[in-house]
C-alpha cells in the first residue's frame, strides 16, 4: 500500500525537493482513489484533483495542484511563460508552439509535466506535456513547444 511519504516522495523526484509538501500536505485530509491492485490514482483535496498517478509512476497534476507548484517554486521552475497573444489559446486548451515562447524553466526535457503560464503576470493558463526541450522551446521558431491536457479558465 502507497503512504503519504511515498506520495510525497515520488513528487519530490518529479518536481524537485518541496513539491511532496506543497501537493500533498497534510496527508491526513487526502482523498486518494486506488485500483483494484491498491495503486493510487487519483488524489484529491476537498473534492479537486490534485494529480493523477499514472502507471508510470509520475504525476500528471490538476489546476489546484498546478497553482500549489507555482505558490512552491520560484519562477522559471516548471514554467514555459507564452506571450498575452497566445494565453487566451492556452486557456481553451490548445497547445502552445514554440514561436510564443518567451521564457523557459532550462531543465525542462521533452515528456515532462510542465505549468504554462503567462508573460509578466505568472498567471496559470494550462497544463501540459513538454514536446521539446527548454532550450529547444525557445530556439525554434516553429513547432508545438508543449501538447495541452487541460486549459486553465481565469475563473477555475
Amino acid at each position: 500500500m502507497v503512504n503519504g511519504a511515498l506520495l510525497r516522495r515520488t513528487a519530490d523526484y518529479q518536481f524537485g525537493l518541496g513539491a511532496g509538501a506543497a501537493l500533498f500536505d497534510p496527508v491526513a485530509s487526502l482523498d486518494i482513489s486506488r485500483t483494484s491492485s491498491g495503486r493510487p490514482r487519483q488524489i484529491r483535496r476537498d473534492g479537486e484533483r490534485l494529480a493523477t498517478y499514472r502507471t508510470d509512476g509520475r504525476y500528471t497534476v490538476g489546476p489546484e495542484g498546478a497553482r500549489r507548484l507555482l505558490d512552491a517554486f520560484d519562477a522559471p521552475r516548471l514554467r514555459v511563460v507564452v506571450g498575452a497573444e497566445s494565453a487566451p489559446y492556452v486557456r481553451e486548451g490548445r497547445n502552445a508552439f514554440a514561436k510564443f515562447v518567451r521564457d523557459v524553466d532550462p531543465a525542462i526535457r521533452p515528456g515532462d509535466e510542465v505549468l504554462v503560464v503567462e508573460d509578466g503576470s505568472d498567471d496559470l493558463l494550462g497544463i501540459g506535456r513538454a514536446e521539446l526541450s527548454g532550450d529547444g522551446m525557445l530556439d525554434f521558431e516553429t513547432g508545438m513547444a508543449v501538447k495541452i491536457r487541460h486549459g486553465v479558465d481565469a475563473t477555475e
